[in-house]
């Protein structure tokens, strides 16, 4: 099911949002004992959104009755937010502005997922509702910290989803799922209505099953926000895809794979698949992002987080997670002396990365080097979650945009992806490469 064929059955009477959810909550139902919702939207809670688009001229909606889920870390009115951590839950009084947009779109929100606590990891195990698991092998994590976004939406449970991106849980869970993941431009998508991990590197993001519908839901959700201060007004003209093309790859020894030999094959041929595409592969180094990567948790950025619980890590520090309280804490000690010096080598990093993107039309690296079972993360959490972030901790750091896309399977059928990044708003040029890249005829 897709965004135009569900449009396209509700024009022609064979189906209608109301049915749709009922649908919906039997399959949510049947994946009850999988922790992927921290709350799903009640007949009662639903009836104002059906209500509403009854009443409605679907072709003034371009998302006129498609179900989506919501990362709980993100307002919707009248519904707890929580963030993962019981104790901090809140109701809000207005949805956040990206979801006002969406359902202003007429998008249908079924509920709120779950996540890793206050979005602090990759991985979906880090919550107290539950490890998430994953949407085509239980025993292995469904990544984080957008879980339930992505696995709802691999299921079936929603068209598309909302998650958060400040280290790659945009992208990880995507690739943990076989979705699609939009990590867009900083800014283009609001954070008002979002409860911050880093605020000035937080990002709101897609997950949907193809590129044409994440396309879709992107044009509705960006949107400039003036009551948020780091909002940025998205261009209108951006480059389009050539039909030949230069990309970056890591340079081999950069490349990590954590002994994941069948995941190092299948990047081998997404490189295959571009160069058949038109593409010249450009070997690159990519050592300003892997510095400016390190900086994300072992810098001072990491007092964000702490900033954003403060009073509630250190007056109920009860109310947290083990791990996520050892990750959040740290940040407590970092100096302003930390944060100058880590700022000065971060605008070198940022210089270096883009004098190195300007000579190709985007990078592309895998999403992760390999995938690990709950029971792998949950023996080494830290340092498992940390092999994780190898190619997605830089993306926000340094001002990239990013797009996650499948790119094949493992022999266990386990999914595969890769990510193809730009600068800034180049979002759509990198939907664009995508969209082929996923066509019917590729052999990835």
């Amino acid at each position: 099911m897709t965004i135009s064929s569900l449009k396209k059955a509700y024009k022609e009477k064979e189906l209608t949002p109301r049915e749709l959810m009922k649908q919906i909550q039997e399959k949510i139902e049947m994946h009850k004992e999988n922790p992927i919702w921290i709350h799903v939207l009640s007949d009662a809670e639903l009836e104002p959104y059906l209500a509403k688009l009854e009443k409605s001229d679907m072709a003034s909606l371009p998302l006129y009755g498609i179900p989506f889920a919501i990362k709980d870390n993100i307002d919707l009115q009248g519904i707890p937010t929580t963030a993962g951590c019981p104790d901090y839950s809140y109701t809000p009084a207005k949805s956040a502005y990206v979801v006002e947009c969406l359902i202003n779109a007429g998008a249908i929100p079924v509920g709120k997922t779950n996540l890793d606590q206050f979005a602090t990891g990759l991985v979906g195990t880090r919550s107290p509702y539950g490890a998430c698991q994953n949407s085509i092998n239980a025993e292995y994590i469904s990544g984080g910290s957008s879980s339930g976004s992505a696995v709802s939406v691999a299921l079936g449970m929603a068209l598309f989803s909302l998650g958060t991106d400040t280290a790659g849980s945009g992208r990880v869970p995507a690739a943990f799922n076989n979705l699609v993941g939009v990590k867009p431009s900083k800014g283009i998508l609001s954070t008002s209505g979002v409860v911050p991990a880093c605020r000035s590197l937080d990002c709101v993001s897609i997950f949907a099953k193809d590129t044409e519908d994440a396309r879709k839901v992107f044009d509705v959700a960006v949107s400039f926000d003036e009551a948020d201060p780091y909002s940025r007004v998205m261009p209108q003209t951006q480059a389009s895809m050539k039909s030949a093309f230069k990309f970056a790859v890591p340079k081999e020894e950069q490349l990590k794979f954590f002994g994941d030999s069948e995941a190092e094959e299948l990047y081998k041929k997404a490189i295959a698949r571009f160069e058949r595409m038109g593409g010249i592969a450009v070997e690159t180094d990519f050592s300003p992002m892997l510095e400016a990567a390190n900086l994300l948790y072992y810098g001072p950025w990491v007092t964000e987080r702490y900033v954003a619980v403060k009073e509630m890590i250190e007056e109920r520090p009860e109310s947290f997670m083990e791990v996520t309280k050892t990750i959040i804490a740290s940040g407590k000690t970092k100096s302003a002396e930390d944060y100058f010096n880590a700022e000065y080598k971060l605008k070198a990093y940022k210089r270096q990365a883009d004098m190195l993107m300007q000579n190709v039309d985007f990078a592309l690296t895998p999403t992760t080097g390999t995938i690990y079972t709950i029971d792998e993360v949950n023996a080494d959490p830290i340092a498992l979650n940390s092999n994780l972030g190898y190619y997605t901790n830089f993306m926000n750091l340094l001002d990239f945009s990013a797009y996650a896309v499948p790119a094949g399977f493992r022999e266990n059928a386990m999914p595969f992806g890769v990510t193809l990044f730009a600068a800034a708003f180049e979002d759509r040029k990198l939907m664009q490469f995508g969209e082929i890249f996923m066509s019917k005829d590729s052999d990835v």
